[in-house]
């Protein structure tokens, strides 16, 4: 990401902030390089567990030039993927988990893994959002595989 797309980047994020100025304050001075920022706003999260959310991704990738932004938390276990706010209300899936209005996200810097939280795909400050039908296609589908024994 060059300077400006992660200015364009933090500027999306903060943007649902209570006070844009302390988000990006501990962005800054913080060690972790993290903030909480509110789900429900501009997106929601669908967290998947990481033996999921991995080949999910992986299919997702194939399916769609730009899918939205995905975290990582420590060691992969869950994989969360932005997607258009009102979707964890009406998500119904076992073992995935919604973060949506009146729930909290740990947020790192755009450019920057901090506190066992990454950026798989950063946001690129557009709004670009994950499409929860094709969310759904590229789990099933990775998922498919995964009972086939095609993937790890």
């Amino acid at each position: 990401m060059t300077g400006s797309e992660v200015k364009t980047a933090v500027e999306w994020l903060v943007s649902v902030a209570p006070d844009p100025g302390a988000c990006r304050w501990e962005w800054e001075r913080n060690p972790q390089g993290i903030a909480l920022l509110p789900a429900g706003k501009r997106w929601d999260v669908l967290i998947l567990p990481g033996e999921l959310g991995r080949p999910t991704l992986d299919v997702l990738t194939r399916l769609t030039d730009r899918p939205g932004p995905v975290l990582a938390d420590f060691g992969d276990a869950r994989i969360g993927f932005f997607v258009p706010p009102g979707t964890a209300e009406r998500w119904i899936g076992t073992g995935i988990r919604g973060a949506g209005r009146g729930t909290w996200i740990v947020v790192p810097y755009p450019r920057r893994a901090a506190g066992g939280v990454r950026w798989l795909i950063p946001p690129d400050g557009s709004g670009t959002l994950t499409d929860a039908t094709l969310l759904e296609l590229a789990m099933h589908e990775a998922a498919g595989a995964a009972a086939a024994g095609d993937i790890d």
